[in-house]
């Protein structure tokens, strides 16, 4: 009897055990990357005998696992398999899968897996993507690669810090709109710009020209440029330092750490500091002696900047209820002296401005929200940090430095230690909904509200600073795509634009609303061979900034209208190769945009600051090519040029009776043909095993434009004080890289034929310089 109850015992605890076996069941997602944490779309994941593909961001999932451990296999074309044996949890499970390139594979193989650059061009958007992981041991920002992209024209006034204008297919300013991963970046402040956000933080960026996705939304006149940094969720180091010419250091440290139960933490910290103190050619005259001189090669004396900026987040990730739910914070502050106004003649000693960023955020993203195939993102931050315009010397200054004294109080140029706080606040919700493999539809909504207030406490009787300047305005878009993945894609969307102004000085209320429509069409005519067209009724309300102005070197103008444009573009994408050595890659697109109302900027009545007015009617018709050429593995060359041409088609101008004599002129002070070339050498395993040594070099290329609009009647010699000449610039680079990457030494030359560059109204950019840059990287 005992021995039967044993057995009965021992019986129930096998059943209990084969229940609870059948009862487990398990799930796990995860990415598969590179080593540098690009994402591998098209990857292959084998767990038995089940497999599958990983999307375009390199996502995967697998469901229904009954077995606590299992094996599993990733492979990728040009990169070496691997396999990891994993103890699973019940429910959910995350794991990253980190491919390693397979240099050997590379040179073997005809047809290479698609990175997600690659994938991101192929859509029928006109736009092009850089890898910004290749340019991590350089010192560039975030504009300067840019700057050597088809069709893009990055115009500065100055050095590091300096303004910036980013020109697109002959629109720029504020009619190009910034995203930092898929976030409007109009608030951002002046610490945190294209031009001083090192290229260390992105992955990638994304220029869409003319037409711009639902997803991103917002009221982009001729393009977008979106800083994509990538879901990097595993646990890594990245460090930079670089010094050089001019006194000018950088300094970038990124790192993240993602624990083992979702929490997530992440630290983006970077400052740039630069005397600026390069050397210009310029009319100088004594201001003690009046000794005259009409070119004289001066150093710059008071043009020091210096920012400094932290990006922290704080979260989880891989949750039931978010992928990824992230508190932040941004905090940077900066400070730039003001050498000139908007023209070389005019030469400050003492004007500086300060401004600092503090800015809570919120990121949210769920996919697959309450049912498959639905997936929310939601962003949300306000900027409460502050500007100051600093104003205070009562004195004159020459370019040789030397001052001279005014009686009583007063400053340069105003007299003025203005603080204001824009009080700049973004929302934005992202809602896509996949119908289908093939079908999508997309509903996005941006929110932006503006209100200024400020006071100087030298000028206390000025009440327009005391009255605020409030500017509100809110984009809704909706969008459909069908897409037969290598074969043909359609997108159509519908934009509604409604903005509400308050002018501080005269309360003046004013309300504005716009319809948008669009649609981006590709056709592959084999996988390698894309065509393209695209085209968008878009409009752009004023900025606060064009509305409001910047209190140091942009004049308000509250009377601008909304401006509207008629975008068409025309592409073609190609991959070709002669044989298993030579490869070629071929970008070209044509363009036409038709803009009314289009606000430009020009010099103020006094030639002394900048302001934005509107013009009836203006044409940039062009296009753009980009080739790209590969031999093997250790030599990569490329070549790219614009063609534009942007005419003023405003028929009366104020004064004049009749047609005006600049209808159908060139706009001024717009470059219609620049370009570069590039080539770069790469010697594999040098001083040893996974070293590598890099040789690069560029050329810029702008040809001669029109300063103010072209004479008429005028001598050669008058003409040619209203040109700015023809450009050639060269710079060239040496990055060694040891271990994989891990240790990182560059230097590298800038403007090495010391040649006078200037970009707008004759500013002058920096002269030759010579930089170093160190960078450490480790990645778990």
């Amino acid at each position: 009897m005992k021995n039967i109850s044993i057995h009965c015992i021992l019986f129930l605890l096998f059943v209990q055990s084969t229940v609870n076996a059948q009862q487990f069941t398990a799930s796990i997602k995860g990415f598969v990357k590179t080593q540098t944490q690009q994402s591998i779309a098209g990857s292959t994941i084998r767990v038995g005998k089940i497999n599958l593909s990983t999307d375009e961001n390199g996502y995967f999932e697998l469901k229904n696992i009954t077995e606590r451990s299992i094996t599993m296999n990733a492979s990728a074309v040009g990169f070496q398999k691997l396999a990891k044996t994993i103890v699973l949890k019940p429910g959910e499970n995350s794991i990253n899968m980190e491919l390693i390139a397979d240099q050997k594979e590379i040179e073997q193989v005809e047809v290479f897996g698609r990175t997600k650059v690659q994938e991101v061009n192929r859509q029928a958007f006109n736009v092009t993507a850089v890898d910004a992981t290749k340019l991590y041991n350089t010192t560039m920002d975030i504009s300067s690669a840019l700057d050597r992209v088809a069709g893009v024209r990055v115009r500065e006034s100055g050095g590091v810090g300096s303004n910036f204008n980013l020109m697109l297919n002959g629109f720029n300013g504020d009619q190009i709109r910034y995203f930092i991963d898929g976030i409007p970046m109009e608030n951002f402040g002046s610490a945190f710009q294209i031009n001083n956000i090192p290229i260390n933080i992105a992955e990638r960026i994304e220029i869409y020209k003319g037409v711009v996705p639902v997803w991103l939304g917002s009221d982009a006149l001729g393009g977008a440029v979106n800083i994509v940094t990538g879901d990097r969720m595993t646990s890594y180091v990245d460090a930079s330092y670089s010094f050089g010419s001019f006194n000018t250091h950088r300094t970038v440290i990124n790192a993240a750490h993602t624990t083992k139960s979702g929490l997530f933490f992440q630290l983006n910290a970077f400052q740039n500091y630069s005397d600026n103190n390069y050397k210009v050619t310029v009319e100088a005259a004594d201001i003690n002696t009046g000794a005259y001189a009409e070119s004289a090669t001066l150093k710059r004396f008071h043009d020091t900047y210096h920012n400094e900026s932290i990006i922290a987040n704080i979260g989880v990730v891989n949750k039931p209820y978010a992928d990824k739910l992230l508190f932040g914070i941004v905090l940077g502050k900066s400070y730039k002296e003001i050498q000139t106004g908007a023209r070389m003649q005019t030469v400050f000693g003492g004007r500086h401005n300060r401004g600092t960023t503090v800015m809570p955020t919120l990121k949210y993203k769920k996919n697959d929200l309450f049912v498959k195939g639905l997936n929310l993102i939601v962003n949300a931050n306000i900027n409460l940090g502050t500007e100051q315009n600093i104003d205070t010397v009562h004195a004159r200054f020459d370019w040789y430095g030397n001052k001279k004294q005014l009686d009583g109080p007063g400053g340069e140029s105003s007299y003025s230690l203005y603080k204001f706080k824009n009080n700049a606040g973004i929302v934005n919700a992202n809602l896509t909904y996949k119908i289908s493999d093939r079908q999508s539809i997309f509903l996005n909504d941006i929110f932006n509200t503006f209100k200024r207030q400020g006071s100087d406490e030298v000028n206390p009787q000025n009440a327009n600073y005391e009255k605020s300047k409030l500017s509100q305005k809110n984009v809704l878009a909706l969008g459909y795509q069908y897409d037969v993945k290598d074969r043909y894609s359609i997108n159509a969307f519908l934009k509604h634009y409604n903005q509400h102004n308050v002018s501080g000085a005269s309360e003046m209320k004013k309300d504005l609303s716009k319809i948008g429509y669009g649609m981006a069409l590709s056709y592959f005519i084999n996988p390698a061979l894309q065509l393209k067209g695209s085209y968008e009724l878009t409009t752009k309300m004023p900025t606060p900034e064009e509305l409001f102005g910047d209190v140091i070197n942009y004049e308000g103008n509250y009377n601008l209208k909304p401006e509207k444009s008629n975008n068409y573009n025309l592409g073609i994408l190609y991959s070709f190769h002669l044989d298993i050595d030579h490869r070629f890659a071929l970008m070209a697109n044509g363009f036409i945009r038709n803009a009314d109302d289009f606000i430009y900027q020009r010099l103020n009545n006094n030639q002394t600051l900048y302001i934005s007015d509107n013009r009836d009617g203006v044409q940039s018709a062009g296009g753009d090519l980009d080739l790209r050429y590969s031999f093997k593995r250790w030599f990569n060359a490329g070549l790219n040029v614009t063609y534009q041409k942007v005419k003023n088609l405003q028929k009366v101008e104020p004064g004049y009776t009749g047609i005006s004599p600049l209808y159908k002129f060139e706009m001024p002070n717009i470059p219609n043909t620049f370009g570069n070339v590039d080539a770069s050498v790469t010697l594999h395993d040098f001083g040893g095993k996974a070293n590598q040594l890099s040789f690069g070099a560029s050329m810029l290329f702008v040809r001669q434009f029109w300063m103010y609009w072209p004479g008429l009647g005028l001598t050669d010699k008058e003409a040619k004080k209203l040109q700015i000449p023809e450009q050639i610039s060269f710079d060239a680079n040496i990055v060694y890289a040891i271990h994989n990457g891990r240790y990182n030494i560059a230097i590298e030359g800038k403007n090495l034929t010391d040649k006078r560059l200037v970009d707008n109204f004759s500013l002058q950019k920096p002269s030759r310089g010579f930089y170093i840059n160190l960078r450490y990287f480790l990645n778990k």
